[in-house]
């Protein structure tokens, strides 16, 4: 279980011996009422790598969960009762208000499904991800911000699969069709990269991934006050 530092969020990634299809319930207390995160794995059916993600959490509070679902004869397996506690609110630093949300997709390199639309990587809800078909480091996707941004910084969450690819470890952005920044950390945790330039139509390249569905859960762009 690796719970994210703004506390709002946690993974669980789990392997098990038998293809399976799998989620996590998981609550405030032991009836387990708050949710449920279902396998994150893109092609659905049973396997044996599964990864989960655990929204809408409150930081500083203990939650108890259990793994459960089906093998593929339609036998159904559940975990004992576990419990995890989320870390106090991680107050993470911004230059600026991030204007990339609601900006509009100009292109992009390509999409897994209708599910997985470029649009989700600037729609501010971590709960959902573009993602790319298979791209890898050749991943692209291209916004317009709908007016020239004096920018400060930038920030790319990737999405990732519970077998450690789909990850954006650095990226690129061109702007404006002319020069090229970075390249800048990317990752599966919050990272603000400084970045001063003026545009409004930005590029947005995979440089370093670790291959497969490449994409990002979110980009952010933030404006100079």
């Amino acid at each position: 279980m690796v719970p994210d530092v703004s506390g709002t969020f946690a993974t669980l990634q789990v392997s098990t011996d038998l293809d399976m299809a799998c989620a996590v319930v998981f609550g405030r207390d032991e009836s387990l009422g708050d949710g449920i995160a279902t396998d994150a794995d893109m092609g659905g059916g049973a396997h044996t790598d599964h990864e989960a993600v655990m929204r809408g959490l409150q930081p500083d509070t203990e939650y108890f969960y259990r793994v459960q679902g089906s093998g593929a004869d339609g036998s159904l397996y559940r975990s004992d009762l576990m419990r995890f506690r989320t870390p106090q609110a991680h107050a993470t630093s911004t230059p600026g208000e991030n204007v990339a949300v609601g900006a509009d997709v100009v292109d992009v390199s390509s999409e897994f499904s209708n599910a997985f639309t470029a649009a989700n990587a600037v729609d501010g809800d971590l709960a959902t991800e573009w993602s790319s078909d298979g791209d890898g480091d050749d991943a692209s996707i291209t916004i317009d911000l709908g007016r020239p941004v004096d920018v400060l910084g930038v920030a790319l969450r990737s999405r990732s699969m519970s077998d450690g690819t789909s990850v954006v470890e650095t990226f690129t952005v061109t702007v404006d069709g002319g020069e090229t920044y970075g390249p800048f950390d990317a990752g599966t945790t919050f990272t603000v990269n400084q970045a001063e330039f003026t545009g409004q139509v930005l590029e947005i390249d995979a440089e370093q991934t670790s291959g497969g569905n490449t994409g990002a859960a979110e980009i952010e762009v933030y404006e100079a006050p």
